[in-house]
């Protein structure tokens, strides 16, 4: 099958999908998507016993997509900067050190956490599994997904500066996390030889690398939008600038994410919005990137959807996904705690924020596709099951109910 018809199909489904989801579910559109996906399919596994024509078909369209490389290299510059560039950036800089000391301290952390808690239930659900293993996972499911939280949060209604300190976070600990993912990654692999001074190396080029890019790029974009007043041009300028950013960035093994994320923030500055573009271009700029942010939104949730036909259905694995919600759970909450009392006197802090934090931090995409990278000798089958499970408690659960938990926990 061409990429031309596999892109054809998925804006089909979505678009069809989506017009349920409007006309009769009316939930918010990444978790109504992703409930409708996952139904559908479930009903295709169930004819399947009759005939499995449907499901054949499923398979080989869910077999053809390498949703690891589709989003990460593909999709999530575009979410990001699109995301990024409708970020209030006045509170983020009041919030820069708390967001930089959760996208930091409490991802490591949580990675940590998720490694011990995770290695003793599957030792107790009697699956044996190396602790470096369970420490990849750590890896992997701690960062919160920026899309899944960015698609969510924008609906409820939260305090702009509990809704900054979220977004905040999920922006930019997706950088942190992928550092520590490869650290691990490689540790697992049999590389013995990774040192403190490698990841600070990894760590200063594709992070630093990264944001510098990014900022690099803000600037050009700034200066070219600048020097011009044609709103089909500056919006074209705003692509190029994203698609030529993510090539460059990759080309130069820096972070790709953060570069968006950083140059969609200066992009998107109030300043810079209003000494280079007219009220036509800044509405023709965020149409477009709206637009933009639901399509490709709407295509991410319905393939999470479709992943549901990859997995393993072991029971030991579905009961291990189910005991590592609340112990995912928890393992954010501590790794909060530290950093939320630490800046709670500094800044105005609404009350109940670690509650609130966990609850809001969603995990999504990002998290099955590095499962999806995992070898089978680091357990990729049990792994994938958990993350799946735990995605899609948190889109579905947390999603659905973190607007309701803001409101009664922010007022006490």
């Amino acid at each position: 099958m061409s990429l031309f018809a596999i892109a054809s199909i998925l804006i089909v489904i979505s678009a069809l999908f989506g017009y349920l989801n409007v006309r009769y579910l009316r939930l918010p559109n990444t978790i109504g998507l992703m409930v409708i996906t996952i139904i559908f399919t479930l009903l295709i596994l169930a004819t399947s016993f009759v005939d499995d024509t449907l499901l054949e078909h499923e398979k080989q369209l869910i077999f053809q997509i390498d949703f690891k490389t589709v989003l990460l290299d593909v999709m999530l510059s575009f979410l990001l900067f699109a995301g990024a560039l409708h970020t209030n950036f006045q509170q983020l800089k009041i919030q820069r050190k708390p967001i930089l000391t959760f996208a930091t301290f409490s991802t490591i952390t949580s990675t940590f956490l998720v490694g011990v808690l995770v290695y003793f239930l599957l030792q107790m659900l009697t699956l044996e599994v190396d602790f470096i293993y369970c420490l990849l996972f750590g890896a992997l499911i701690s960062p919160t997904d920026p899309i899944a939280v960015l698609g969510i949060l924008k609906q409820v209604g939260a305090p702009k500066n509990l809704e900054t300190k979220i977004v905040g976070e999920s922006l930019f600990n997706d950088g942190v996390g992928v550092v520590v993912f490869l650290t691990i990654y490689q540790i697992a692999k049999g590389g013995g030889d990774v040192t403190f001074m490698h990841v600070a190396e990894m760590f200063l080029v594709e992070v630093i690398g990264g944001i510098g890019l990014g900022f690099l790029l803000g600037w050009i974009t700034y200066k070219l939008l600048k020097s011009i007043d044609d709103y089909d041009v500056e919006v074209i300028i705003t692509i190029a600038a994203v698609m030529g950013g993510t090539v460059l960035a990759q080309y130069l093994h820096l972070s790709a994410p953060l570069a968006m994320v950083t140059a969609g923030l200066i992009v998107g500055h109030d300043t810079v919005r209003q000494t280079t573009m007219s009220k036509t271009t800044e509405q023709y700029v965020d149409k477009f990137w709206e637009l933009i942010d639901i399509l490709l939104n709407t295509i991410l949730f319905v393939m999470i959807g479709m992943e549901i036909l990859i997995l393993t259905y072991n029971h030991q694995y579905i009961l291990a996904g189910i005991f590592c919600v609340p112990t995912l759970l928890l393992a954010r909450y501590l790794s909060l705690m530290l950093p939320i009392k630490l800046f709670a006197k500094k800044l105005d802090f609404v009350p109940n924020t670690n509650l609130i934090m966990t609850w809001g931090g969603l995990r999504g995409g990002i998290s099955i596709a590095l499962a999806l990278s995992l070898t089978s000798e680091m357990h990729r089958d049990l792994f994938l099951v958990i993350t799946y499970i735990v995605v899609v408690f948190s889109i579905i659960g947390q999603g659905l109910t973190v607007g309701k938990l803001i409101k009664r926990l922010s007022k006490e």
